[in-house]
């Protein structure tokens, strides 16, 4: 900030009451001033000698040594010379006066201020004030897009400034943070340390919904005291450099898998921990599949395809007697037919061309004394439901190509996404087998009728995924938030797990936005969206057509139908609300 003494034109000459006419016409006309301070021979201010005074001496045809004395004019317009810059811009401009004097605090003469002096500040002044606002902007800009999560505190300890990536990772707004006690709204950082120690510091790793950080905590020091602090927090490159290291890691790991003997396949892996839900009916179904766990009886999981069965299989096993055993897992959808009988009891040797000298134990062999967990049963052909039956009710096989009965103590559990009963009826599935299957049946309900379950599952997710694809996303868009809300998930939870990892992929900044979800998603959830300017009952009706016209893919005439309208109506609907067709 200008300071006046930078601004005033200095006295080197002044003039007393016995100052003559000559002399100071002399001054005046020498330093080109309006108006010359006169003084008492201590200095003191007394007056000033104007250049009106000094034409009306000469008008008069004064005598040029006459004394000025009579011509003083007493009261005078003065500036201390502590008076801020502001109010000194507000005099010049109001006051009549062209000339100002500036005084001390003894009102001895420091200058004179003149209209010119302030506008030639003025000018100065502009000029550092564009400097320092494009300074400022430049800073703030940095400070934004940086890199680092920085934050800044006073000698007082509270929040001075906070960039967007430390707000966003610890989820927070700065309305929430500024001018507020560090320790209370971060307390996580431990700035305190550094008004302590006088000495910064580096954390070691901190982690918050699966994002690793650090911490560097700078005191800023003045004269040996602290008058303030600043944490940087980094995160988004840290996972670039924990990939260096874990590179020369994984090729270590590669060499000795290679070393290693072949391994049983390990048992279970998940418990009733792993299946993630708020939904009550979920949590009630849990129960239930942990009581059937304790006994030894078959258990049915049936649900649409990604709703997680098969973790309700590996809890079923893990919580039962026989956790200590092999749970061992066959898809079967996804084994050849012609094959899928060898998989489940083994083969002896020569049982068939191509087959292993030794022969080879079945899926069974390894489960004896454990649980046996048969994905997608609905897909298994005819023929091996029959031996399949067999087993469950006698506990025992024959090998392929075998004439000895092996005997099992077996467990199933079973899951399927199909309709048994009409296989049933459509000679697809065994009846004999279905009830034989269908002793516990638990039915995992769609993500479409566990709403809460959405929003609860995308933050389990996203700290789960932060840690695998080593991203730093810290949360989700209002309007993503609400697309995934409003969504069908026909994959269920797989789906939904599937598309925030892409979504997380995508993310440019710190939380993933409505742009980030894929095309089939936005496309269908935009067909939705209400129209603030309709009326709820127009929106609710609006949707309801468009999801009809979705569903029999724009037949307009089955369209109609399914709402239970006229035809003409439909269309009327349709101009009504500009639905493209």
């Amino acid at each position: 900030m200008l300071q006046i003494q930078d601004i005033i034109t200095p006295m080197d000459c002044m003039a007393t009451e016995g100052t003559t006419l000559k002399e100071a016409f002399r001054i005046m006309a020498g330093k080109k001033w309006n108006i010359l301070p006169v003084t008492n021979p201590k200095g003191i201010l007394i007056g000033v000698f104007t250049r009106s005074s000094l034409y009306h001496m000469i008008i008069q045809e004064t005598p040029l040594n006459t004394p000025i004395r009579h011509y003083i004019k007493k009261q005078v317009e003065t500036i201390k010379v502590d008076t801020p810059f502001e109010k000194i811009e507000e005099l010049v401009r109001t006051s009549k006066v062209g000339t100002g004097v500036v005084v001390d605090e003894s009102n001895r003469v420091a200058g004179i201020l003149t209209k010119t002096d302030m506008v030639m500040a003025l000018l100065q002044a502009s000029q550092e004030l564009q400097m320092v606002k494009k300074l400022t902007r430049t800073l703030d800009t940095v400070i934004d897009h940086a890199f680092d999560g920085i934050i800044m505190t006073d000698e007082h300890k509270q929040v001075q400034m906070a960039n967007e990536p430390i707000l966003e990772l610890f989820n927070l707004q700065s309305e929430q943070v500024l001018y507020q006690p560090v320790s209370k709204v971060m307390p996580q950082l431990h700035m305190d340390r550094v008004y302590q120690s006088h000495a910064a510091e580096v954390s070691g790793f901190l982690e918050i919904n699966g994002i690793k950080y650090i911490i560097h905590r700078i005191p800023i020091l003045q004269e040996g005291e602290v008058i303030g602090a600043i944490g940087k927090v980094v995160y988004k490159q840290l996972n670039e450099v924990s990939e260096l290291f874990k590179k020369p890691l994984r090729e270590k790991s590669k060499a000795r898998y290679y070393q290693q003997p072949y391994q049983r396949p390990e048992s279970a892996q998940f418990t009733w921990d792993h299946i993630l839900s708020k939904d009550p009916h979920i949590e009630k179904l849990k129960r239930t599949a942990a009581k059937a766990a304790k006994g030894r009886s078959t258990v049915l999981i049936r649900g649409e395809s990604g709703t997680g069965k098969e973790l309700f299989a590996h809890a079923i096993h893990n919580s039962s007697t026989r956790s200590g055993s092999e749970f061992v897992v066959v898809n079967c959808a996804a084994i050849p037919e012609d094959l899928l009988e060898s998989e489940f009891f083994g083969y002896e040797q020569g049982a068939f061309t191509g087959a292993r000298l030794k022969g080879k134990i079945g899926k069974f062999d390894l489960a004896n004394g454990g649980t046996l967990f048969l994905d997608e049963i609905g897909d298994m052909a005819l023929t091996l439901q029959a031996k399949l039956l067999r087993v469950l009710q006698e506990r025992e096989f024959y090998r392929v190509g075998g004439t000895k009965r092996v005997k099992v103590d077996v467990r199933i559990i079973a899951a399927t996404n199909r309709n048994l009963e009409q296989m049933v009826k459509e000679g697809q599935f065994r009846e004999d087998l279905y009830y034989r299957l269908n002793v516990i049946s638990l039915h995992v309900p769609p993500l479409r009728e566990r709403p809460d379950d959405v929003s609860f599952l995308i933050g389990k997710f996203m700290v789960e995924l932060n840690e695998i694809l080593g991203t730093s996303i810290t949360g989700i868009e209002d309007r993503a938030k609400a697309a995934m809300a409003h969504f069908d998930w026909p994959g269920n939870i797989r789906e939904l797990r599937n598309v925030l990892e892409r979504a997380m992929t995508f993310a440019e900044n710190g939380k993933i936005k409505f742009e980030d979800l894929p095309d089939y998603l936005t496309a269908k959830v935009s067909l939705t969206e209400p129209d603030a300017s309709r009326s709820m009952v127009e929106n609710a009706e609006l949707a309801a057509i468009k999801k009809a016209l979705i569903h029999v893919k724009g037949n307009k005439v089955k369209a109609a139908k399914l709402l239970g309208i006229s035809r003409s109506g439909l269309y009327e609907k349709i101009k009504k609300y500009k639905i493209p067709t």
